[in-house]
């Protein structure tokens, strides 16, 4: 949400996704010690780390949803079995 709306406070976010001021600062203090967000006056923004991190994500992501795949029944086992 960061990388699309930069820069987003608390109040914005919290009201476009439904959590909690609370749980929004908390989720945001994570990402900051993370190193993949840091604060400005206008809001949250990204880092020089976070593309790299989120590209990295996406295929590690993948990688797991492949291996989930490889390990679905057969249909056809499934009817046998």
């Amino acid at each position: 949400m960061v990388i699309e709306n930069e820069p987003i406070g608390i109040v914005k976010m919290s009201n476009e996704t439904g959590y909690p001021h609370h749980k929004v600062r908390y989720s945001l203090r994570v990402l900051e010690e993370e190193n993949l967000i840091e604060p400005s006056s206008q809001g949250a923004i990204t880092t020089d780390d976070t593309h790299e991190f989120v590209s990295e994500l996406d295929g590690k992501v993948d990688h797991i949803v492949d291996k989930l795949e490889g390990m679905k029944l057969d249909e056809a086992a499934e009817v046998e079995g």
